[in-house]
């Protein structure tokens, strides 16, 4: 988790946004004069650059900065070459039985796998309850909202305040996904490290992932699929009614009624 050291908001000129910001998340302020490489003060840096809002590390060979971005680069390639209901996420919220689902994303992160059960058809509601990283997905969703080519995907998600333990109704949704943090594994690609080196850095893994499990499984009224990297244990103990096996990890899918009244595949 981060330290007081660990993360400010970072300004080059006057803005109110800023404050406004550091308010919110109780950060200290940072003004940048200098490259990101020399400006060693912090850490990581919460800052706008070319109109997105950013996470970015300090220091000389310092990864390039992260923001969410859902109508580019590799979420957009796999929009549009990933397979769509081939894919085994989609296999494992079910649909390949049914299009019209609503999901929660309980723990929505950069909203990758949001967008992409979004563009599948689902009704995707992202929780988030780290708060820079809450407001980064903010960022990314409002400018995804202004790209014509994906408006239609953009009105299928909602960006929800608090978490899925301030949900109090029970069987309200089809499907909750959850991918919640896990220790890291030194076997993944550079690219990833480098990537998701904030996460691991600031956030830390969720030490409290056990308890998502049985919170999801009140809230869904078909199933709940966590995303886990391969040889990581079932969450909370529980083995799933089946597993999708890939080549880094795999979905369990914990099923409570079949999606079209037959029989869940055997899998």
């Amino acid at each position: 988790m981060f330290t007081p050291n660990s993360l400010a908001v970072a300004y080059r000129n006057s803005d109110t946004h800023v404050v406004e910001l550091a308010e919110r998340l109780a950060l200290p302020k940072f003004r940048l004069t200098t490259e990101l490489k020399f400006a060693t003060q912090y850490d990581y840096l919460l800052m706008h650059q070319d109109d997105a809002l950013v996470i970015a590390k300090t220091g000389k060979g310092a990864p390039k900065p992260v923001c969410v971005e859902l109508a580019s680069g590799a979420v957009d390639h796999r929009r549009k070459f990933g397979g769509g209901k081939g894919q085994d996420i989609a296999k494992a919220c079910g649909l390949n039985k049914r299009a019209d689902l609503s999901v929660y994303d309980a723990t929505a992160g950069l909203g990758r796998d949001s967008f992409v059960l979004a563009s599948l058809g689902c009704d995707v509601t992202l929780f988030e309850r780290v708060g820079f990283v809450r407001e980064l997905l903010f960022d990314g969703l409002e400018r995804a909202c202004m790209v014509a080519d994906i408006e239609d995907i953009m009105a299928h998600m909602t960006l929800a305040k608090g978490t899925i333990f301030d949900i109090s109704d029970e069987e309200c949704v089809d499907v909750v996904y959850l991918d919640p943090m896990f220790p890291h594994n030194d076997k993944s690609s550079a690219a990833v490290k480098k990537e998701m080196a904030f996460f691991r850095d600031l956030v830390g893994h969720d030490e409290d992932a056990d308890a998502l499990l049985p919170q999801a499984m009140g809230l869904a009224r078909y199933r709940v699929v966590v995303k886990r990297p391969k040889g990581a244990p079932y969450l909370d103990n529980q083995e799933p009614s089946y597993r999708l096996d890939g080549k880094s990890g795999r979905f369990d899918v914990y099923v409570k009624r079949s999606l079209d009244h037959g029989a869940e595949p055997s899998i």
